[in-house]
This record gives structure tokens, sequence and C-alpha cells, in this order.
């Protein structure tokens, strides 16, 4: 099965790189009838094109049992999971050490729609009323850490949750790069954190006299991480009533993305 009907379905190659991260039918009870490839294919074609789960095109099998197992693989934390084992695998390919020494921290605020749910506000710095994402990105832009919150919070204090995981994993993170947002009491707050870890939060600024639009030194890259994502419809706005649903649709969008460049040689 070489041939594709869409952009966003699995060529034999990535279809390779995943099917053996597709856990298995438990034993007993009905044999699993569905192609699993068709089940990631109607996922994939949704967060690219977003659109509505019941609007998935009819060769998909049923939009139902489509969203079953994303609903089913986001509360197990399989989407993750493999997420971050394509990620190893992409980075060991490039000559990478599984896990990062550096990182950058930035975050984008969404608007959001009429599904309602929680987390929602208002960022009054960029005047945008909805959820923002947060994100920990290597060097590479490949993405560690994805958390959705209201646009509300402030990205100091968000990011203690971003930053949470470097206390038991990111075992070689020596250095994190950030923009102004993340000064104040977070400094301090890694400071302590730098006590055990020997990890530096290190502020890039703006220049004094800096008119319109500058790339500026590391920033750029999650920025770019943003630009990736926002290939996807699904990730125009924020469509999900829950977080943990936005934060999976991030990371199915980073899959797809490293399934492509693990199939490019």
């Amino acid at each position: 099965m070489n041939k594709t009907r869409y952009s966003s379905d699995l060529t034999d190659g990535e279809w390779h790189h995943v099917k053996r991260l597709i856990p298995k039918a438990k034993p007993g009870g009905r044999p699993r009838t569905l192609i699993m490839r068709e089940v990631l294919n109607g996922i994939f074609y949704l967060v690219r094109g977003g659109i509505p789960w019941e609007m998935l095109p009819t060769d998909f099998p049923k939009w139902k049992s489509v969203y079953h197992y994303f609903r089913l693989w986001r509360l197990q934390g399989i989407w993750k999971a493999i997420h971050d084992r394509l990620r190893g695998r992409l980075r060991r390919g490039l000559g990478r050490k599984p896990t990062p020494s550096a990182a950058i921290i930035d975050s984008q605020s969404v608007k959001t729609t009429e599904v309602g749910g929680a987390e929602r506000g208002f960022d009054k710095v960029k005047n945008v009323n909805g959820r923002k994402r947060h994100l920990l990105v290597d060097t590479l832009g490949l993405v560690w850490v994805a958390m959705v919150h209201s646009a509300a919070k402030q990205d100091r204090e968000a990011a203690k949750q971003v930053l949470a995981p470097l206390r038991s994993k990111l075992t070689r993170l020596r250095l994190i790069w950030a923009d102004h947002a993340y000064t104040g009491p977070l400094l301090a707050w890694v400071e302590q954190l730098r006590q055990r870890r020997r990890v530096r939060l290190e502020i890039v600024k703006r220049q004094t006299q800096q008119q319109g639009f500058v790339v500026l030194p590391k920033r750029w890259i999650g920025e770019r991480t943003f630009g990736w994502l926002g290939r996807n419809r699904r990730l125009s706005k924020d469509y999900e009533r829950l977080t943990t649903t936005s934060e999976t649709m991030i990371y199915l969008a980073m899959t797809r993305l490293m399934l492509r460049r693990l199939t490019a040689e």
C-alpha cells in the first residue's frame, strides 16, 4: 500500500516506523477488525484538515471508531508515548543523544471557539481571548513538554509547571533560553533548582533600539516550532473542550512531522 489518497496519509515507510508502537488488541472478547493504519490516517487527516470528527470522509473507518481510539489512547498516554519514542529515534538518527542539554521555552496565545470548556482567559499583552500553548523544545525544535492553559495566566507562573519534569527527567538539561516574560520570581525558582540540577535560565533580550521584526538568537527555534504546528488547521485555533485534548493535538502534529523526517532519507 504505497499509494496515498491524501497528503496526510502514512506512507509504507512511515507506517513501518509507527506500527510496532501501536498497542495490541486485548486478548479475549471480540477480535479487533479495524485496520489501525486507517485509524491513524483518519486522525492525521483531521489534525491537518481541521474538520469536526463527524465530518471525517467515509473512506476512513467510522468516525466514532476513530474517535474511540483517539480518546482511549489520550487517556492512557499512548499518543505521548509514541511521540516520545519517535523523537528519540529521530534525535539518534541525527547523531544527537536521546535527551537534550539545552532547550527553549516559549508560549503562543490562540483564540478559542464556542465549544466551551475550562482554562480560558484574556491575554492582555497579546490581546487574545482564549488559551495559551506553552512549549519546551530542544535545539532541533522538537517538543519535550506541551502544556495548554488559560491565556490569562502569566508565562512566568505557567513555566514552573512546564519545567516541572526537570525534577525527575531531562537530567542532561543545563541551559534554557527564554524571553523577558520569564523574568521575576521564575529566575529565583530556577536558581533554587540549579543548586540541585545545575540548570540555568538565560533571558534573550531584545535590542534597545529594535524596531519591527528581528530574529533573536535561539528564540527563533521556538517560533519555528509554532510555525510547524500552524500548518495544521486543527491548531489554527483551540477547538477543544479539554486542554488535555489540545495538548494531544500538538503531540499528534509533531508525530506526523517526525514520521516524515524519519523517512526523508
